[in-house]
């Protein structure tokens, strides 16, 4: 391909941008991961990310993907044959439930249509029935990046409360984790489960657990054998800021750069961000008159915005078009929803003049690509903007 000026948009809902800042600290020389200085920096780091999840307690950290800290979770506290009660919300959802069925977990399926969050009461009504408390855990997505639609968390924590069950809670943030307000100890999660790709603006390759106290004694008489994932051999050696095995050391410099970026900024200032420019989005997609596929407003994302194109065209093209003629990456439908819907990722390093652009570039190319809408998108966001500031 020839050389294109300026910066490429990654705008997909993540890996997201990492900025100069995480990358020039990555870049820095690789240390000795048995040597004191690391001992020193690895202390920091784990006790400082645990602000991060807003939790008291241990917050451990694995070279993996989300998926290996979605199969860590489930490792350490269940066992062949246990029942979860997982709900669909979307691609990512789904791909969790295959997970644990391929660990031999009894993994039921709450059915959805890809179009609102996690509803709490239909998760209070099953654990009501579930009168023999065969149920040992309940999974759920925070922030569902194929469907662009956001759970509460801590209605799931009422409604299990309030059916009065005593199965272990489990969710995902992956994608909400430095993005949305989230609270591990205040909303009485068991485990939480991050990875460095999306709010925390790292490229892809931490996956972690947040271990709450219920979850840790659990993982002492539960579970299956274990080794890379095993929670217990990690705290060991975590208690004097090292690891059992050799750790993503430059990830790790990118993470710290990262906390003491959300920190310096203020993590409720970073959540108003994400919701304003969330906002804006919306703004333009309804000018356009397309669709969001997230029908419920309030559980709309503000990490992405998924758009539905009409009946008849291609998201995929879409998508095409808009790489080929602006140098624009967004993310495509996945799953039940692929060449329905295109992502627009806005999360993590990002402000007003990336969001203008990226909305600019979708404008343009709905008219190149012969998408029935209506213009006037970015202008409505701009409008926003402005009565906002």
């Amino acid at each position: 391909m020839s050389s294109r000026p300026g910066r490429h948009f990654l705008q997909i809902p993540g890996p997201s941008n990492s900025p100069d800042r995480i990358l020039a600290a990555m870049a820095k020389p690789t240390m000795d991961h048995r040597g004191p200085d690391f001992g020193v920096f690895g202390k920091k780091l784990l006790n400082d990310i645990r602000g991060i999840f807003r939790t008291e307690h241990p917050v451990v950290i694995y070279p993996s993907s989300g998926t290996g800290a979605w199969e860590a979770a489930l490792v350490n506290l269940f066992q062949p044959g246990d029942k979860l009660l997982m709900v669909e919300t979307g691609q990512f959802a789904t791909l969790w439930q295959e997970l644990a069925q391929r660990l031999g977990l009894d993994a039921e399926f709450i059915p959805g249509d890809w179009r609102r969050g996690v509803q709490p009461d239909v998760v209070e009504a099953r654990l009501k029935a579930d009168s023999g408390r065969t149920i040992k855990g309940v999974c759920m997505v925070h922030n569902e990046t194929s469907t662009g639609a956001t759970s509460s968390v801590s209605e799931v924590r009422k409604a299990i409360d309030a059916a009065g069950h005593d199965a272990l809670f489990l969710v995902d943030t992956i994608s909400g984790l430095g993005c949305m307000d989230y609270q591990h100890d205040e909303w009485g999660v068991d485990v939480s489960i991050g990875g460095s790709q999306k709010g925390l603006m790292t490229p892809p390759g931490l996956g972690m657990n947040a271990i709450g106290p219920r979850a840790l004694e659990a993982s002492k008489v539960g579970g299956v054998r274990r080794s890379y994932w095993d929670w217990a051999a990690m705290l060991e050696i975590n208690s004097g800021g090292y690891f059992p095995y050799t750790p993503a050391t430059n990830l790790l410099y990118g993470l710290r750069e990262a906390i003491d970026m959300l920190n310096e900024e203020g993590l409720d200032n970073v959540f108003a961000r994400h919701d304003r420019l969330a906002s804006a989005a919306r703004q333009a997609v309804q000018a356009w008159g397309l669709e969001i596929q997230c029908e419920i407003a309030e559980d709309r994302s503000n990490v992405l915005t998924a758009l539905r194109v009409p009946n008849g065209c291609d998201a995929d093209n879409v998508r095409a078009v808009i790489l080929k003629n602006f140098d624009v990456s967004l993310g495509n439908g996945l799953g039940k929803v692929k060449g329905k819907v295109f992502r627009i990722g806005h999360l993590g390093d990002f402000n007003e003049p990336m969001l203008l652009g990226t909305l600019a570039a979708v404008e343009t190319g709905l008219r190149l690509a012969d998408v029935p809408h209506q213009s006037g998108g970015v202008d409505a966001a701009m409008r926003y903007l402005a009565e906002t500031a």
